[in-house]
C-alpha cells in the first residue's frame, strides 16, 4: 500500500495526517507546535512522522504545509508567523532529520490544491483557492499542478491594493507589510472587525452573528465587505479567468457570499458573461493536510 504524509505546521499546533492512494484519511494525528524553538520543531515533527509510520507499518512521502515558503534564491523559509523558522533552511534540516526528501508549500497553496484534487475544485482546470482568516491568502492550481511563479508568490493576492477604492477606502488601512490599503487589511477577520470603527471588539464572528439578529451596523460592514470581496475576486477573474473560486478560512463560512459576491462582480469584469463558479470548501481545516500530502501527487 502507498501512503502520503501531509503535515500542516502552524503557529500552535502542528497537524499530521496520512492518506492512502484513494485519499482517504488512514491515521491523524496532533501535537502542541514547541513556541520559539527551532531544534524542537524539528523533532516534533520527527517523532510525529515516526509514529504514524509505526501505526502504518510502512515508509511515506512526507509533503508540507507551513505559513511560511521558501526563497527561490536563499532556500531559506521567510515570512513565516513561527518566527524562529524564518531565515533558517528548514527543508534541509528536515530532510537531514527524516532522512528524505520533503516537499514543502504554504498553506494557501496547499489550501488550492487540496480543493482542486478531490474537493470543490475537483475536475477544473484552473482552481483559485482562497483563505479568508486572520490573514488572506490564495494559490492557484492549473491542471491539477501547483502555480508557483518564478519568485514563488504566484497567488499573493492579500497583497495587492483593493482594486477601484472609494473615497473613504484611501489610503487604507496599514498594514503589517509597510503598506496602506491592501486587500489583506479589508477581506481579513481583524479587517471586518475594523471596519465597525475605533471601540469594537466584536469579533467576525459575532458581527456576522449580530447581522442575523437585525443589528443595522453588523448589517452595514457585511455589505461593505462582500462588495470588497466582489472587486477583489473580480480583478482575479480578469486576469486569471479561473473555472472556481474555492474560498476557506473562518470568513468562508458566511453563507450570504456564494449568492451576493458573484451577483456583485458581475460590473467589474471585462466580459458580457462570467461562468466563474464561487465556491465553499469541501475539505475546510484538513485542507492543509490534504494538500501537502497531494505535494507527491
Amino acid at each position: 500500500m502507498t501512503y502520503r504524509i501531509g503535515i500542516d505546521l502552524g503557529g500552535t499546533k502542528i497537524e499530521i495526517a496520512a492518506l492512502d492512494a484513494g485519499g482517504a484519511v488512514v491515521e491523524r494525528q496532533r501535537a502542541a507546535t514547541p513556541s520559539g524553538d527551532y531544534g524542537a520543531t524539528l523533532e516534533t515533527l520527527h517523532s510525529l512522522v515516526v509514529a504514524v509510520e509505526a501505526r502504518l507499518g510502512a515508509r511515506a512521502s512526507v509533503g508540507i504545509a507551513t505559513p511560511g515558503a521558501l526563497s527561490p534564491a536563499s532556500g531559506l523559509l521567510r515570512n513565516s508567523n513561527s518566527v524562529c523558522l524564518n531565515g533558517r533552511p528548514f527543508k534541509q534540516d528536515l530532510e537531514a532529520v527524516l532522512g528524505r526528501e520533503v516537499r514543502i508549500e504554504n498553506d494557501a497553496n496547499c489550501f488550492a490544491l487540496s480543493e482542486a484534487v478531490d474537493g470543490a475544485g475537483r475536475g477544473a482546470q484552473v482552481v483559485f483557492g482562497v483563505i479568508l482568516g486572520t490573514g488572506v491568502g490564495a494559490g492557484i492550481v492549473v491542471e491539477g499542478r501547483l502555480l508557483r511563479g518564478a519568485s514563488a508568490i504566484a497567488g499573493e493576492w492579500g497583497h495587492n491594493p483593493l482594486p477601484r477604492p472609494l473615497d473613504g477606502e484611501r489610503p487604507g488601512p496599514a498594514c503589517y507589510c509597510g503598506r496602506r490599503g491592501c486587500i489583506e487589511t479589508f477581506l481579513s477577520g481583524p479587517g471586518l472587525a475594523a471596519d465597525l470603527g475605533a471601540g469594537s471588539a466584536r469579533s467576525a464572528e459575532q458581527i456576522v452573528a449580530a447581522a442575523q439578529a437585525g443589528d443595522a451596523l453588523a448589517e452595514a460592514a457585511l455589505a461593505r465587505y462582500e462588495e470588497r470581496l466582489a472587486r477583489a475576486l473580480a480583478g482575479v477573474i480578469n486576469i486569471l479567468d479561473p473555472d472556481v473560486i474555492v474560498l476557506g478560512g473562518g470568513l468562508s463560512n458566511v453563507a450570504r457570499w456564494y449568492g451576493s459576491v458573484p451577483r456583485l462582480w458581475a460590473p467589474h469584469v471585462f466580459s458580457d458573461v462570467v461562468a466563474t463558479r464561487l465556491a465553499r470548501h469541501v475539505h475546510g481545516d484538513s485542507s492543509g493536510v490534504r494538500g501537502a500530502a497531494w505535494l507527491w501527487r
